[in-house]
């Protein structure tokens, strides 16, 4: 590793970390985003302050208060609190059923919402305490806190309105086809439809106001839907799944955005429409699309101790807009399923941005070049782990003609290095020295820079790469060789407890990876002269050991990508510098360059007009330090 692949290793390094601060709110955010929730909570409190038995409500279910009271009094308790869907207080919940070949929803009465998902193509991992790896039924909303309920603004109730959360509705079904009613009088009612299409995550649902004109507020403009999910731990790398959990939403006419993945966010759209709004687990979401769109929302995130059995709370509050018509529908659609992106992308309206493979020209990258030649690959080798293999043999020979062009500088500058250690031999001050050696490079036609290109042109691979690997759905649970799962890091062995910024286990990929750049850098640095700067000949060294805890913890497709570059890199060097570029050729070219007329370049130029600057400051500066020692 020579000094211009050891700068590009350092400013990968560089981008990364700052890569993940941009993702860290700075203590300003955190301080806004605690005084929007407090604002919020106050707002909460003024609009809920009711009297005593109210608030009770608000501590205890309904149904737990009713269960106490006497027959008698029952009904006028429902009365007071539920107004004209008092008959829809009291019943026993029932859970029906609909699947299809991809899933199966799990529908209850209580509320009219759906009680859990479960999706037959994938399993939750799970980790046992004696490290062992099981796999069970993955379920989305299967929390028992959730919630997924409406306020229908009644103003003859003392709180304001009826939480459809508690009631029991009304089942009529049809096959896929699930229709749950709410009764408040003779033709009038709520309803929610739900309709389960064939081979599909798609889940059509429909809400109507029958004849409640005159039951909602006389002022009623629209009605709140709040969804609160708690999202269960999937995946074995939980630190990874939290990362890229949170919420997704598209503004009508505006492109897809996102509350923050790190921290406690909240989201106050309340002068924009909404088409949807997604709650993304790292490879599933549970998303809810508008027909039209949502009057306004307010999203909000909160993430929980990494000892905590959740993930995190995601809470969606929007607002539904309605008239004052006899009949009112507003139609919707679920799409409860994997983060895949071509499925994502038939549902249409941006959802496929939700699978975070990053933004700007590194999101580019992964979403149009990286994701399809990956998937073009994938339909012809069913292993992704030799799949990872040719798609680095793809990118090394793409690139090879520039790492040629810096194999070749490389022999150059080896050709010459009889002649420098002369020069450094003759002239003892070394920045004199590297005034003489730049004035030799010159002469010889060489230029020290050449073997920066490769390395910049990788960057925007590698870090695109970043992203990729614990993004994509198609390496979530594949394995290869020892790994297991090639979107979550592999395990050599389980350490007996966690290390800071390494973990509690040894990754194999990351060691082999940095026993192959440290191959890599001796065979590619033993020719070359460090005597200048004896520090950047243990930085190259030390640049691997870095690395070994950011890269022990990350998904190991990523780390078998970068082993199986350097052992491209290996065998290029090895190649290319013993059988394909001819030695004797390349000196002769230097003494043919040493013949030709010589024209300084501005960068030449410039580069040593600022050494002999630097050479005049340091000689003054020497002087001044040997007067003073004359006066003492």
């Amino acid at each position: 590793m020579d000094k211009n692949t050891l700068i590009g290793f350092a400013l990968i390094f560089v981008l990364l970390i700052a890569w993940q601060q941009f993702n860290t709110p700075s203590q300003e955010e955190l301080d806004r985003q605690q005084q929007v929730r407090d604002s919020l909570e106050l707002v909460q409190q003024q609009q809920n302050a009711v009297p005593v038995e109210v608030e009770e409500v608000k501590e205890v279910s309904l149904d737990e208060q009713i269960a106490t009271l006497p027959d008698s009094l029952k009904q006028e308790k429902l009365s007071g609190v539920l107004g004209p869907f008092s008959a829809a207080g009291i019943g026993e919940e029932k859970l029906i059923r609909v699947e299809n070949d991809l899933m199966t929803v799990v529908l209850t009465n209580k509320g009219g919402r759906i009680k859990e998902v479960i999706l037959k193509d994938y399993k939750k991992n799970v980790l046992t305490p004696e490290k062992e790896e099981v796999k069970e039924e993955l379920k989305l909303l299967s929390d028992e806190k959730n919630k997924f309920e409406y306020l229908l603004p009644i103003a003859s109730l003392p709180s304001g309105g009826v939480r459809t959360g508690d009631l029991f509705f009304d089942v009529q079904q049809n096959g896929n086809e699930v229709v749950f009613r709410a009764n408040a009088g003779e033709g009038q009612y709520f309803e929610q439809k739900y309709t389960l299409t064939d081979s599909s995550y798609r889940l059509g649902y429909d809400i109507k106001l029958q004849g409640l004109q005159n039951v909602l507020s006389n002022d009623a403009e629209e009605i709140k839907l709040v969804w609160q999910d708690y999202l269960d731990r999937i995946e074995i790398n939980h630190n990874f799944e939290r990362r890229y959990s949170t919420i997704y939403f598209k503004p009508a006419e505006d492109g897809v955005d996102y509350c923050s993945c790190t921290s406690d966010d909240v989201e106050e759209l309340d002068d924009q429409r909404i088409k949807w709004i997604s709650h993304s687990n790292q490879f599933f979401n549970s998303t809810l699309i508008a027909k039209e769109s949502f009057a306004s929302g307010v999203l909000e995130t909160q993430v929980y101790d990494a000892e905590d059995e959740d993930l995190k709370k995601l809470i969606s509050e929007l607002s539904i807009p309605v008239g004052r018509s006899a009949s009112e529908s507003f139609a919707m659609e679920f799409y409860i399923g994997p983060n895949e992106f071509d499925r994502l992308r038939e549902v249409g309206y941006d959802l496929e941005d939700i699978v975070p493979f990053g933004w700007s020209i590194f999101g580019t990258v992964n979403r149009w070049i990286v994701r399809p030649l990956f998937n073009i690959l994938s339909s012809f080798i069913g292993s992704a782990g030799i799949v990872i293999l040719v798609l680095t043999l793809f990118v090394k020979l793409a690139l090879y003609p520039l790492t040629y062009k810096m194999l070749y500088s490389q022999s150059k500058m080896a050709a010459l290095k009889p002649q420098i250690e002369k020069v450094k031999e003759r002239v003892k001050d070394a920045q004199q020295q590297q005034v003489e050696t730049m004035k030799m490079y010159r002469e010889f036609g060489v230029n020290p820079l050449g073997g920066c290109m490769p390395m910049v042109i990788q960057m925007p691979i590698w870090i695109a790469l970043y992203r990729f690997f614990p993004a994509s759905i198609e390496f979530r649970q594949a394995s290869f060789l020892w790994a297991t799962d090639l979107s979550s890091y592999d395990v050599l062995f389980f350490l007996p407890t966690e290390i800071p910024f390494v973990g509690g286990h040894i990754s194999l990929f990351t060691i082999l990876w940095a026993g192959t750049t440290l191959i890599y850098t001796y065979y590619n640095t033993k020719h070359m002269d460090m005597s200048a700067n004896p520090a950047m000949k243990y930085m190259q060294y030390l640049m691997p050991i870095m690395f070994l805890g950011f890269f022990n913890t990350y998904a190991s497709g990523l780390t078998c990508y970068l082993f199986f570059s350097n052992l491209f890199n290996i065998s290029q060097t090895v190649i290319t510098k013993n059988y394909i570029i001819n030695q004797d050729k390349v000196r002769a070219e230097l003494e043919e360059n040493k013949k030709k007329p010589k024209k300084k370049s501005g960068f030449q130029e410039r580069l040593e007009s600022a050494m002999n600057e630097q050479k005049k400051v340091q000689a003054q500066r020497d002087a001044k330090k040997g007067k003073k020692s004359n006066k003492r």
